[in-house]
């Protein structure tokens, strides 16, 4: 019951904004079709793992939820950099925090 619970925190508060922190930052860079394809892989390759990870550990699921929800935990830290579809959303995602800081 408090896997269940954790992973639906993850896909709430985690996945779900993910995804569409995601798609804006791929509107912002004018991303091509096949960028766009590998991120959608991504998150559905990754998603998973997320929730799975929720629901063997619900200590992490909340430390994960309350730290991307208030921006201490960036995208980068949950998306597998190895995973050959999400190297380059990783890479715009690395980009954008570049110029923030820059900012």
């Amino acid at each position: 019951m408090l896997s269940d619970i954790a992973a639906w925190f993850i896909t709430l508060f985690v996945v779900d904004p993910l995804q569409a922190e995601m798609r804006e930052q791929l509107e912002r860079a004018n991303a091509s079709t096949e960028i766009i394809q590998q991120s959608q892989q991504c998150v559905a390759s990754q998603g998973p793992k997320l929730l799975n990870r929720a629901g063997e550990d619900p200590a992490w699921a909340v430390a994960t939820v309350v730290g991307f929800t208030f921006g201490w935990t960036s995208p980068v830290q949950l998306l597998d950099a190895s995973d050959t579809n999400c190297a380059a959303v990783v890479g715009l995602f690395q980009d954008r925090d570049g110029e923030e800081t820059e900012a």
